[in-house]
């Protein structure tokens, strides 16, 4: 059992940037992936970015392609989400979540997702 926790949400002005981190702690394997997604008021959670916590491949979102940056400290066992050029539509709940053996196609989608932590909320303003 993997147990993840999510921290450095907060309110942001458009065109800022935020670092989200995730703790992961218990049993991680090195076909975990780490997943970050998001959730606004009465919306579906999306899919931000993913890793693997071996290798160099990384996942993206076409709509934070560019802008975001999912990274990995194997020691710490933490992933981190650099958000830069936040925009209005970027303010959600941001989750992280692990799920294991994902492919490159099923890592895309919540379901497919075991462990998940509290969430942190991204406010972006105007």
């Amino acid at each position: 059992q993997v147990q993840v926790a999510e921290s450095g949400g907060g309110l942001v002005q458009a065109g800022g940037s935020l670092r989200l981190s995730c703790a992961a702690s218990g049993r991680t394997f090195s076909t975990h992936v780490m997943g970050w997604f998001r959730q606004a008021p009465g919306k579906e959670r999306d899919f931000v970015a993913a890793i693997r916590w071996s290798g160099s491949s990384t996942y993206y979102a076409d709509s934070v392609k560019g802008r975001f940056t999912i990274s990995r400290d194997n020691a710490k066992t933490t992933v981190y989400l650099q958000m830069n050029s936040l925009k209005l539509e970027d303010t959600a709940v941001y989750y992280c979540a692990a799920g294991l053996g994902l492919s490159v196609v099923s890592l895309r989608s919540s379901r497919n997702y075991d462990n998940w932590g509290q969430g942190t909320q991204v406010t972006v303003s105007s």
